[in-house]
């Protein structure tokens, strides 16, 4: 007879493992299997070991004995119905079983959730550094008023499925030998709501939910870039369920002068080549008004000028921006004869 494997070992964890932590690795395995999902062979002894190996080491006292004496310290120490979670103990494979596949009583199937909707939208710089609220009327599915989302005719209720008792799943007994398992599968006959409608809706034909128009606010904050944004449970709406959500999709609009970066802004100035060479004062454009900036005299093309918190401020950052201003030295193409005279001798000058 092959030698018990250690139950560490059988399970994937280690003496230092948290009660979680072997929790969720029993149930991984037990998912991994379990024979009515896995056919092979010998899935029903993998089962089997990892079971017993969790009968010991979800126990704190068994685990600590284990830890002391090994297999001979628990060895015939306890029952199969320890194992599966038949002799009344807590902790035991039905469980676990339970709460790896989320049955319990209240119907079969999780909750259903709405789809979401798409909305695309355009803004632009000056929505960018201030924000903006929106209003939109948004066609979607809504909750039909004529029955309150329940699908039933006014004055009418849902009935409880006779063929599952309003359990909304129906289950079979397996016998493997060492133990029985019992697996659950959806009321055919409810399709695992527990319920059903005998008399349905004139308006929305049983399905709680009616093709509408509703009126929807959100606000674009400032800072907000391109990209998908949620107002959630703004979408498509579902009786007895969770709403879907509505999916902003902004885009920027480009600025016929100002270009961003995050969140600095960048600007380009012109000048002449006299300006750059004396210097200058002169008011240049922000997105929160005119700026007076100073040119230094022999100022050479491509300079930058800092307008310090001049810039926008972004959704997933503090603080503002700055403005960043570009010198573009403007060069004449064409000179009249004295315009060459006055450049000549300036180069004359300076030879």
């Amino acid at each position: 007879m092959a030698a018990k494997r250690d139950y560490y070992e059988v399970l994937g964890v280690s003496k230092t493992s948290s009660p979680d932590e072997i929790k969720n690795q029993y149930r991984k395995l037990a998912l991994k299997f379990h024979p009515d999902r896995n056919q092979s062979a010998d899935a029903g002894e993998h089962f089997k070991e990892i079971s017993e190996a969790y009968a010991v080491l979800s126990d704190s006292e068994k685990k600590q004995t284990y830890d002391q004496h090994g297999h001979a310290g628990v060895d015939g120490r306890y029952s199969s119905d320890d194992i599966f979670g038949r002799g009344g103990g807590g902790g035991g494979f039905n469980d676990i079983f339970e709460s790896i596949f989320g049955r319990g009583g209240g119907g079969f199937t999780q909750q259903q959730r709405g789809s979401d909707i798409l909305y695309q939208t355009t803004v632009t710089l000056d929505d960018v550094l201030k924000g903006k609220k929106m209003e939109i009327n948004l066609q979607k599915q809504i909750q039909c008023d004529n029955c309150q989302g329940s699908g039933c005719k006014p004055g009418t209720n849902k009935k409880t499925c006779t063929s599952c008792n309003g359990q909304g799943e129906v289950r079979q007994t397996r016998n493997m030998g060492f133990a029985s398992f019992v697996t659950a599968a959806p009321c055919p006959t409810c399709r695992g709501q527990g319920s059903m409608i005998e008399t349905p809706c004139n308006n929305c034909r049983g399905q709680g939910r009616v093709k509408g128009t509703k009126k929807v606010d959100f606000e674009i904050p400032p800072g907000i870039d391109t990209g998908d944004y949620i107002v959630s449970n703004e979408g498509n709406e579902i009786p007895d369920g969770i709403n879907g959500d509505l999916v902003i999709r902004v885009k920027i609009q480009p600025h016929t002068h100002f270009k961003r970066d995050g969140k600095d802004i960048f600007y380009d100035q012109d000048i002449s080549m006299i300006d750059a060479a004396l210097g200058c004062e002169l008011m240049v454009p922000t997105l929160h008004g005119e700026e007076k900036i100073k040119v230094d005299s022999g100022s050479q093309p491509n300079t930058i000028i800092k307008l310090k918190g001049k810039g926008v401020s972004h959704i997933n950052s503090r603080g503002t921006g700055d403005q960043y201003v570009r010198v573009v030295v403007n060069i004449p193409k064409k000179l009249n004869k004295h315009q060459k005279n006055l450049l000549n001798e300036f180069k004359d000058t300076t030879d």
